[in-house]
């Protein structure tokens, strides 16, 4: 069940920090691809000193277009399934791993921040995060977050950060 409330600042710092220091000790680097987070995996993951260690950077694919261009998702995938889908979450890595040959590890988040474009099939606070190894699967999450907007964007970054710590520490 998500938490009632959104998570603060120091909590995401503190998450960028774990995942951090568990990408520097496996000799890691990662890079994201962020739709409805608009960057903010990134800029939590850049606020720690040292970053540059483990992170490469990202594409911020917030338009079809864009996750298309730049990260390859099927226009097909797009079309039948919608943006916010495990299908597209997970085709986002592949993309961003494909634009970050050194990257070891990409996430991605996409998702329904709201207050509007929701539908009853998909509503606001829908979101998808995925992690993925380089030449291993990717592991997907759903999540439903009760915030508004800037929460749930909070949640869906906090959840990208714990899923990649996750998939650090496992290899």
């Amino acid at each position: 069940m998500p938490s009632r409330r959104a998570p603060t600042d120091d909590e995401l710092r503190k998450a960028a920090e774990r995942l951090g220091r568990a990408l520097v000790k496996r000799g890691w680097q990662m890079a994201a691809a962020e739709s409805c987070t608009g960057g903010l995996v990134g800029h939590t993951i850049t606020q720690v000193p040292k970053s540059s260690d483990h992170f490469l950077g990202g594409v911020l694919s917030y338009s079809n277009a864009v996750k298309q261009d730049l990260l390859d998702v099927p226009a097909d995938l797009l079309d039948g399934v919608g943006a916010v889908s495990a299908e597209v979450a997970e085709s986002m890595t592949s993309g961003v791993l494909a634009r970050f040959p050194v990257a070891d590890l990409a996430v991605a988040v996409t998702g329904i921040a709201g207050p509007d474009g929701g539908s009853p099939e998909k509503p606001v606070g829908l979101t998808y995060v995925a992690a993925a190894v380089r030449d291993g699967p990717a592991v997907v999450e759903r999540h439903a977050w009760p915030h508004d907007r800037d929460g749930n964007k909070r949640a869906s970054a906090l959840a990208c950060l714990e899923l990649a710590h996750r998939m650090t520490k496992e290899g």
